[in-house]
């Protein structure tokens, strides 16, 4: 589908990043060669540090300490999970090298280097703005929002088809969503052995879950009017739950 909008329709990748970690449950650290995961216990400032809880007898604490000037090299790396169960869940991965310092009863990171891994490939972002960008408006709303439209409006995610192109259908026997942001839904088309992904662009950005609704609600009315796909196939296949 061609975009006709003077907006952007996808995030930029600095955006996005940012979305990552402000929805991310969990980040593994590596640093002085070890590995430890750490599970609710981060979250990030309006600059981009990210500001991390760890206990008293963990590894990193003991390296942040000891280190010289205090300041430890490390990596972070978030995943970016989708929300509704889909073949090949993990979105995209971000990946934070730079240093720890010890700052009350917690660890503050700066990136030196910051990269966005979607399955398009890996992306360097440039620091000033990665500082600079804010988490899409929805992304802590996104996972609430995703599992229930798969959940409880699995007709409208059908209904939605029909403003695929019928190449993409072809020998498709799932359709779930796999993401929405400000600017868009996006669907993850399921055939027997591959699977590939379609965005729907809202006609305006999309910045409150109010807007949301209505964004979804001129989708919906687009897609009525449109001519109906071929149905799903509904057999069972190889990675069908």
């Amino acid at each position: 589908m061609g975009d006709s909008q003077t907006w952007t329709a996808v995030p930029a990748a600095a955006e996005r990043a940012r979305s990552v970690l402000a929805a991310a449950w969990s980040c593994a650290v590596t640093a002085e060669g070890g590995r430890e995961e750490f599970v609710g216990a981060h979250s990030v400032d309006d600059d981009g540090r990210v500001l991390l809880q760890v206990p008293e007898d963990s590894a990193l604490l003991a390296a942040a300490i000891c280190a010289p000037r205090g300041e430890p090299s490390a990596v972070l790396e978030f995943a970016d999970v989708a929300p509704v169960p889909v073949r090949n869940r993990i979105r995209a991965r971000v990946w934070l090298a730079g240093w720890f310092v010890p700052e009350d009863d917690r660890l503050a990171f700066s990136p030196t280097r910051v990269v966005l891994r979607p399955a398009t490939g890996a992306v360097v972002i440039d620091l000033d703005e990665f500082a600079a960008a804010e988490p899409d408006p929805l992304a802590l709303a996104e996972a609430q929002l995703l599992t229930h439209l798969a959940d409880c409006h699995s007709d409208a995610v059908e209904r939605l088809t029909r403003l695929v192109e019928p190449d993409s259908l072809h020998c498709a026997v799932r359709v779930q969503p796999l993401a929405v942001d400000r600017h868009g839904l996006t669907l993850r088309i399921e055939r027997a052995r591959a699977h590939g992904d379609v965005r729907l662009p809202f006609h305006a950005p999309a910045d409150t879950v109010a807007h949301l609704t209505e964004r979804m609600h001129v989708l919906l009315t687009q897609a009525s009017a449109a001519s109906c796909p071929r149905p799903l196939q509904r057999q069972r296949t190889d990675g069908d739950r």
